[in-house]
Order: C-alpha cells, then structure tokens, then sequence
C-alpha cells in the first residue's frame, strides 16, 4: 500500500474539474501546493455520475480479492467440479461484502472505507478443510464422477461449509468483544510488526501449492495472464488514456484516465480469459479431458452461465444450520487477530489519504467491533469467509484525490446488487484454471511481500529484530509441513485436543505469528528498536478542514442525543464530547500497513 499511497502523491486516476456544486474549480492553491489534499473530502457529495463511476471504479479495484477467495476455497469444499455452486459463493461474497461496506460507512468507524473477503481467515479455513478429518473424498476430483445434484454430494461441500461458517461465527464474537470492549487499543500494544509481518507473509507462501497447482495446467497461459497483469500494473501504471469528460467550465473536453494504475488484475483476466476463449472455439486448445492444456478452455464448466438463475438472494443458513468445530475457532481465532492488526492500520491510512484527523478511540473501537459483526454475517450467509478493511481501497483513495465516503456507500450498494445477479457469480466460474493460477501467482507474491514491508519501521541492524523474524519464519514452514506429513504424531487421548492442536499446527501463520509474539514481547528491545514507535501528530493533522466530531460522528442526529448523557463516556464505542481526544498515545495505535490483498 505504500507504493500506492506514493503513487497518489504526484498523480491521478483523472482529471477532476469539478465541485460537489459542478462549479469550476477556483485553483485551490492549498490543493495545488500540497499533494496530499483530497479534491473531496470525507463528508463531500461529488456530482452523481463522478459517484457513480467512482462506485464502479472501487468494485473493480476490489474485484480480484474477492472473487479469488471462494476460487481458493473450492477445493477445500470439494467443489472443483461444482460451478453453480461456486458461483453462488460468488454471489454471497459479493452481496455480504456490499452489506458490511454499507454498515462500516455509516455506523462503524465513517471512514470511506470497503470492506471485503480477507486472507487472513483463508489459511486457517483450508486447514480445517484439508484435516484428516474433512478430507475430500477421492470420488469428489473426478468430474466424470460429480453429479452436483446429488444428495450425496451436496451433503459433502454442504457438512464442510457448515463446520466452517460455525468456526467464523463463533470466533467473530472475539473481534466484536475486542472492538466494542475497547480492549483492541490494549492488544495493539503487543502486535508489532514484528507479530505481523510474519504472519501476513505466511499468508502467501502457504498458498503456493494452491497457485502452483492451478498455474500448471497450462504453464503458458498462467505465464500469459501473470504476465499481464505485470505489464498493466508495474510498467503501464502511469500511461494515461485519454477519455472524454465535460464540466461547465471547460465543456465537453479530454482527460486523463490511469486505467492499467486501477484495475490491472481485472484487465489481465479479462484479456487472458478473452484469448483462451478464442483458443477454444478454434480447437486449439485440447478438447480431451485426459491432455495436458484441457482446463485452460472456457467450456469446461459447461453450461453454468445458463444454468445460473438471474435473480439470486443470499440469505443466512442457506447450506443448513452451521455447526462449530472446536479447532476451526482457534484457528479462524488466530486470522482474526491478524486481522484486527491489518484494519487498524488502514484506518490511520485512510485518514491521513482523506485529510482527515486521525481516528479517535471510540472510532477505532466500533470499526473493529463492526468488522466483528460483518464475519458474523459473512459465517451466517455462508461465504466461508469473514470481512475486513480492503487496503487497496485505501491506496485507491491516495490516486484518485476523491475521500468521499458516499463513493464508498455507493460500492456498497453496488456490490449488494452485483450479489443478487446470478448470471454475474455465475460468468465469473468460468474463468480458466490456468488464468487463475497466473492471477495467483502475483497476488499471493504481493502478500508475501506486503507482510515483510512491515519491517520497515522496525530496527533491521538489529540483531534481536533479525532472530525473531528469521525463526519465527523457518519454524512456520518447517512444523507444519513437518505435522502434515506425520498427522498420527498428535496423540493425547482427547480427540477434540488432537483436532485443535492439528489445525493449530498446520497453520503456518498461526505458527509464525505466535513464534513472533512470543519473542518479541519477551525478548529485550526498546520500542524505536520493534517498530512500536510513532511521531504523535500527523502532519496533514494540522490542516484538517473538520474535527474529529464532525468526520466520525454517528448519522441521524445520534451523536448529539448522547453526547448530553453523562453515562456516556462510560461506552467505549460512544462519540460523547468527553470520549473525543484529537491527540492519542502512539501506544494506543499500530498502523501496520498490511494489504490483506494485492495492492498493485
């Protein structure tokens, strides 16, 4: 996200010329000589068609880490071979990722801010799926042996998805006790980049055998679609294409749109998908399912796209009634944790990108408790996921110079209805395995390197610093892998503790994490030396247009019916006058920095 955020600072995704009024700018020259004003800011309403398109915009930007998520998950479920299925994950993602969006903008922390799938919960769900346990039957990766109509099959993915929506609900009850609690400002005193880059890095590398996998069914169309994606996003980021706009006071005139800068993912996919398209309706491409290069034609999954009704809605329980595994909670616990880390810091982020002050305590608190209640939903609609803070949102925000939070609003609404199309979920499955796996390629790289990114501001000379990160990383490679290979070695006599133990253990950055927690918190350092050191004021603090009471108030008048009840201050989530403090101890935050998806 930093790159992001740098990018933000000397160019545009376009030209804006307009006010919230369609008056022509008058110059500005605060905004013209500092680069980190935003053309709107958090409370302003841009003209309806630059919503819009800004709506548009932040829904592609999150495109590619949210429709990887269920792709990735799909094996775990045994659905490989179930694209009807696997598109109405799609669908649910998508609508509950557009519900929580619309919650955290209006009732959470106010800050223009999408949420969506995180990864952080990925790798602790498919050690639960892939556990001795729950491993797929061997039937369920023939495709010639699927019927996905079956009772017998449906009760296969439906039982593993109903394990793990339990897991995510009963473990999001943790992260909406920390947010609302106020306990998240005492926890981030302990999670230091140290804790977290570990963590978020093994994110990614747990992954590479998925991606592999996926990339080696046609090595030369995942090299294609990796290509891509790296040709859009690192060396045609700021190659701007002109497109028509109109404004009173310019009228109908050009600008300048940085589109490979916004949606390099998307494209990459789009041209990849298109090209094997062609390579498939020419023959080109195997028509046998027994060659090599077969999953790379866009016909694999058959006739899903006129399969999949038009109008679907998500609903709560729609697998069944979720049950709860004692060893998913502790694992889905552990990606929480990593997640409540990842969203602080995108709060800082997309303050000081919005001009915002920085957020207050109780902003913090109800973000993350919202956060909280949105993997709630996430495990209630089931979308084998939870939600969290998107940071290439937040980079987005640096770009485009446009913090307002009706855009986000917007997406929001976007992504709900996108939800309920699901001819929409429905065209996304048909997406070939190889384009996936050079998607994967990248994004899951992105990961890895985003977590090691943390160390920026922490001591790398020392020493101290360069154990604690070196074996907390080895060790969450080598013990996992280790326990997979010798799963009979956990033996305690308590079936539910070997389970725990399992999932705990096979999880790398659960393993890195703890490693790095544990060390850093026990090992002598000062805090300049770990990373836990900040300058208390923000400088963009300074010139921010509005108060912390005006940004981070509750809507409909809320804030000022309780900020007259003394009982107030005593509720860590409540804006009461007494609760707003513009300058907060750098102990109380930790802006980590993380990208929980790939932020190109």
């Amino acid at each position: 996200m930093a790159a992001g955020e740098e990018d933000g600072h000397h160019n545009h995704a376009f030209d804006l010329d307009e006010r919230v009024d369609d008056q022509p700018r008058a110059k500005a020259p605060e905004a013209s000589e500092d680069g980190h004003r935003p053309a709107y800011r958090v409370t302003d309403v841009p003209p309806w068609y630059l919503c819009v398109f800004l709506a548009v915009q932040h829904y592609l930007t999150a495109f590619g880490g949210i429709i990887s998520i269920p792709l990735v998950l799909a094996e775990g479920l045994c659905l490989q071979h179930d694209g009807l299925t696997q598109s109405r994950l799609v669908n649910t993602i998508f609508f509950v990722s557009g519900l929580c969006t619309v919650l955290q903008v209006t009732l959470g922390v106010r800050l223009p801010i999408l949420q969506g799938g995180t990864f952080a919960l990925l790798a602790p769900a498919m050690a639960l799926l892939t556990g001795p346990q729950m491993e797929c039957p061997a039937w369920t990766q023939n495709a010639s042996l699927v019927n996905a109509s079956s009772p017998v099959f449906i009760e296969v993915w439906q039982t593993r998805m109903r394990t793990l929506q339990g897991s995510i609900m009963v473990a999001s009850l943790l992260q909406i006790v920390v947010g609302f609690s106020g306990l998240i400002g005492l926890l981030m005193r302990f999670i230091g980049p140290l804790t977290v880059a570990p963590t978020v890095s093994l994110i990614g590398l747990s992954l590479y055998d998925s991606a592999g996998a996926k990339a080696g069914s046609h090595w030369g169309v995942s090299a294609m679609a990796m290509g891509l994606i790296i040709l859009f996003s690192q060396y045609l980021r700021l190659v701007p294409i002109p497109v028509p706009a109109y404004s009173k006071a310019r009228k109908l005139h050009s600008s300048k749109f940085y589109v490979f800068q916004i949606m390099p993912i998307l494209l990459g996919i789009a041209v990849s998908w298109l090209l094997c398209y062609l390579l498939t309706i020419y023959d080109v491409l195997p028509g046998d399912p027994s060659r090599y290069g077969y999953l790379a034609r866009t016909d694999v999954k058959g006739s899903v796209v006129s399969e999949a009704s038009w109008f679907t809605l998500p609903y709560p329980g729609q697998w069944g009634t979720p049950t709860v595994s004692l060893a998913g909670v502790f694992g889905v616990m552990a990606g929480i944790i990593c997640s409540m880390a990842e969203s602080v810091g995108d709060y800082h982020a997309c303050a000081r990108l919005s001009g915002a002050p920085r957020p207050p305590r109780h902003a913090i608190n109800r973000g993350i408790g919202v956060e909280g209640l949105g993997c709630l939903l996430a495990g209630a609609f089931g979308t084998g996921n939870g939600t969290t803070s998107f940071s290439e949102n937040v980079a987005a925000l640096g770009i485009t110079k446009v913090a307002s939070r009706s855009v986000i609003l917007l997406s929001g609404v976007l992504m709900i209805l996108m939800g309920m199309l699901g001819k929409i979920g429905a065209i996304f499955t048909t997406i070939p395995t190889p384009v996936i796996g050079g998607m994967f390629l990248v994004m899951f790289g992105v990961i890895t390197a985003a977590g090691i990114s943390n160390l920026q501001s922490t001591d790398m000379n020392s020493s101290r610093n360069v154990f604690v990160f070196g074996f907390s990383m080895f060790s969450a490679l080598v013990i996992p892998n280790w326990i997979m290979k010798n799963p009979n070695f956990l033996d305690t006599g308590v079936k539910e503790l070997d389970q725990v133990l399992h999932i705990l253990l096979t999880t790398h950055m659960f393993v890195g994490g703890f490693l790095g927690f544990f060390l850093d918190n026990t090992i002598p350092g000062t805090r300049r030396e770990r990373g836990l050191w900040r300058d208390e004021v923000h400088p963009e603090d300074s010139d921010a247009t509005f108060g912390p009471e005006h940004i981070y108030d509750l809507p409909l008048g809320i804030t000022s019916c309780l900020s007259s009840q003394p009982w107030v201050r005593h509720i860590p989530f409540c804006p009461g006058r007494s609760l707003r403090s513009h300058s907060q101890s750098p102990e109380d935050e930790l802006s980590t920095g993380v990208t929980d998806e790939c932020a190109l």
